[in-house]
């Protein structure tokens, strides 16, 4: 049994959820054309456009390719703009770098 979404990750999931749904809406898709454009079922497009967290990333993906924001969904978390990832890898460098002898290096 999974523990409860904390509240952050609720809105997040509800936001997204209502952002699929006005992007839909948007170009003038039914829920039911929406649906056959993505490969999926009515009902499962209902719960990505409620924010549903059992909903498969795959659906979200599927969604987003139809409305053709895919790209978007692949630099979600670029790592080249990963400030707390370069800033913890930035700490562990070492001081200085010593040449090992006989290595030849300049």
């Amino acid at each position: 049994m999974s523990r409860p979404s904390p509240l952050p990750v609720h809105r997040a999931l509800a936001k997204l959820g209502a952002d699929l749904s006005r992007a839909r809406r948007r170009r003038q898709f039914s829920q039911a054309s929406f649906a056959e454009r993505c490969g999926i079922s009515v009902p499962t497009v209902k719960r990505l456009e409620k924010g549903d967290p059992g909903v498969g990333i795959e659906y979200l993906a599927r969604a987003l390719y139809v409305l053709g924001e895919l790209p978007r969904l692949e630099t979600i978390i670029d790592t080249r703009d990963d400030e707390l990832g370069l800033a913890l890898m930035d700490e562990r460098l070492p001081k200085r770098v010593r040449s090992k002898p006989g290595s030849g290096a300049l």
